[in-house]
């Protein structure tokens, strides 16, 4: 509701992405829409940046996650919505107490303090080998554990956004998400919470590379950490080129 008031009087929309665009010129607002990535993805870039080029705190950070093995796999999970409590979250943990059988993988799981995510998770997981549940992460944490993985399974709209500007493939435990986006760009798949479905598409992206690839597009639909730059430029009167995907290159990570 608020979203919708303060849009009534705007003068800009900034956009993420093309497809929000349309969805807001759909409303028939006033003022001047443009596509400029999400800011959330310029906030990526500094982060990384600031990990890659700190020696000490790269070395802080490598030496406080000194129990991942560089030598396996990693996927990394993270899970807290409410329509998976119960079932949904058990059916995810006996998958990733399966996948965790692997001798070539180990899984990472910053676990969400709520009860009913903590519950099930250490009540399957707890003492499972090549499992390693860790207390929630802070940010700058976060984005280095998604550095060092090479998969993500998430029900998280953030990671969605983000992980695709590294490369990492992502498995949504969801049945539907509000990032459409990445689902047209392929970089996400949604498995939902169904526990064959989860091993299913995880066996097939840890054995077959060529699957692999085809997730790790080196294109985030949501920015290229230009979008700040964009709004400030149309603040400030100057021309703006606007934010289009297929532009977006990956050397910086």
């Amino acid at each position: 509701m608020n979203r919708r008031v303060i849009d009534t009087v705007a003068s800009f929309h900034f956009a993420p992405t093309a497809t929000s665009a349309e969805n807001l010129s759909n409303e028939k607002l006033g003022g001047t829409i443009l596509v400029t990535g999400n800011t959330v993805i310029d906030a990526l870039h500094e982060t990384v940046r600031k990990i890659r080029t700190n020696a000490d705190l790269k070395a802080e950070l490598t030496r406080r996650f000194s129990f991942i093995n560089p030598d396996l796999k990693t996927l990394l999970v993270t899970g807290h919505r409410r329509e998976s409590f119960g079932d949904g979250f058990v059916s995810i943990c006996k998958a990733l107490a399966r996948l965790a059988e692997r001798s070539d993988l180990q899984i990472v799981y910053p676990v969400h303090l709520n009860p009913n995510v903590s519950g099930p998770v250490h009540e399957l997981l707890a003492g499972a080998e090549n499992v390693h549940l860790i207390e929630p992460q802070g940010y700058l944490d976060f984005v280095f554990l998604m550095q060092r993985a090479d998969i993500i399974m998430t029900d998280s709209g953030g990671v969605q956004e983000e992980a695709p500007s590294m490369g990492k493939p992502v498995l949504v435990m969801r049945d539907v998400t509000e990032r459409p986006e990445a689902v047209a760009a392929g970089t996400v798949k949604l498995v939902g919470t169904n526990a064959e479905r989860i091993v299913q598409e995880m066996t097939r992206l840890l054995d077959d590379p060529t699957y692999y690839d085809a997730f790790a597009r080196t294109i985030n639909p949501y920015g290229d950490g230009k979008a700040a730059a964009r709004i400030a430029d149309a603040l400030a009167g100057r021309a703006v080129t606007t934010f289009e995907p297929s532009s977006v290159t990956q050397s910086f990570f």
